[in-house]
């Protein structure tokens, strides 16, 4: 039972790369849909191979605190059989695929940072390079046989730590090194019902992200399955709400957003709170997510094209604060109480978590991209830029007159 379940959710966080690339696409211009599209689908082939060659074994194979070993490369000794140290139900093989959804997701969710003005060549080698030396590593500390953030304490459910404020940093780090885009001030989604489809993929497979980490159905994978939808709504509640206030309009690329500030803001502590707390996670993660696109951004005036560090990033940060807040053992005796459970400790464990994960991020990341300049332009041309990704890089158009 619990080997189906796995499979069923693997699948779910597998489309949602797919998801991705269809909610980013719909958010450029018409002539970068298919470039964009392409950061994401190229992620599936690359680290699906880096994965199962030498990712796994650096993210989870016993090592020491802060990486994994060279014992799982190229699935050595990674069978059917389950190994204890994650499952003891599931196939040792299944753990691993499941894994990789997360591994390929986060690679794409960082895209929509430089979306409209990165050379391709330049992204494959970055994302080859910071799958080895960023995401194994933080894959490993939060999760991996003998992590230190593991050993801390520091809970991160589905990925708080490891998927969304990894990739909302580095997108953000990506963004300001890169450059703002020409024509930043006048671009606008050309396509919002494909967005809204693309977005509704990521929902959907969302709860696969979520209901699985649980790793087997139990009352936590049924908690992380209600917290999930409940965030999610909570979150399009808040964001809209805000947008209202604000700009006077309620949009539909605003609710969506929202759902995703939601779903975010709960990876961290899906399985760990109640549904109360999920309700108040999302809606304040709604709420939070939209000042960090709207105002945040506009002041500081980096270029985060499709707000990789807005939604994730702050929502991500914001989500594992709230762990530290509203976890409790009543949910999930394996977990710790919060703030409002007696336990002050738990939110200084997650607040060492997430600043030493930005910080992290952030450094090997700006070092990545330095070297990577130095043998190949990260930036397309001006004429590229003007023409368009989708022609100029990839010869082909999206729409014809």
């Amino acid at each position: 039972m619990e080997a189906v379940f796995m499979f069923f959710c693997t699948l779910l966080v597998w489309l949602m790369t797919p998801g991705i690339a269809l909610f980013y696409g719909g958010m450029v211009r018409s002539k970068n849909v298919l470039s964009t599209a392409m950061y994401s689908f190229s992620s599936m082939a690359l680290i699906s191979i880096l994965w199962v060659i030498v990712g796994y074994s650096l993210a989870f194979a016993p090592g020491n605190a802060f990486i994994g070993s060279f014992d799982w490369t190229f699935l050595h000794g990674v069978g059917f059989d389950a190994n204890a140290t994650y499952s003891d139900a599931i196939p040792h093989i299944l753990f691993m695929m499941f894994q990789m959804t997360f591994a390929i997701l986060t690679v794409a969710i960082i895209s929509g940072a430089f979306a409209e003005r990165m050379n391709f060549a330049a992204y494959l080698i970055f994302i080859i390079l910071w799958s080895l030396l960023v995401y194994a590593p933080v894959a490993h500390w939060v999760w991996g046989d003998g992590g230190w953030l593991r050993e801390l304490g520091a809970l991160d459910f589905a990925g708080g730590n490891v998927v969304h404020i990894s990739s909302g940093v580095t997108g953000l780090v990506l963004a300001i090194i890169i450059g703002r885009r020409k024509e930043a001030e006048n671009s606008s989604p050309h396509n919002l019902p494909l967005a809204l489809i693309g977005g509704i993929l990521v929902w959907f497979g969302w709860y696969g992200f979520n209901v699985g980490s649980a790793l087997t159905i139990d009352n936590v994978a049924m908690a992380a399955f209600v917290n999930t939808n409940t965030a999610a709504a909570a979150g399009m509640i808040g964001w809209v709400a805000v947008e209202w206030m604000v700009n006077k309009k309620p949009t539909m690329l605003g609710t969506i957003s929202g759902a995703i500030a939601g779903l975010v803001s709960i990876t961290p502590g899906a399985g760990f709170v109640t549904v109360g707390s999920s309700l108040l996670i999302g809606f304040i993660g709604g709420a939070i997510c939209f000042w960090g696109v709207f105002w945040l951004k506009g002041k500081v005036k980096y270029d985060d094209a499709l707000d990789a560090f807005g939604l994730h990033g702050i929502g991500g940060i914001w989500g594992g604060l709230a762990t530290g807040l509203f976890a409790t053992t009543k949910i999930n005796e394996l977990g710790a109480d919060g703030l409002f459970y007696g336990n002050p400790g738990l939110l200084l464990k997650q607040a060492i978590a997430i600043g030493s994960t930005v910080l992290f991020v952030a450094v090997v990341t700006t070092v990545i991209i330095y070297v990577i300049k130095i043998f190949i332009p990260i930036r397309v041309n001006e004429e590229q830029e003007f023409k368009g990704l989708d022609l100029t890089l990839h010869g082909e158009k999206a729409y014809h007159d």
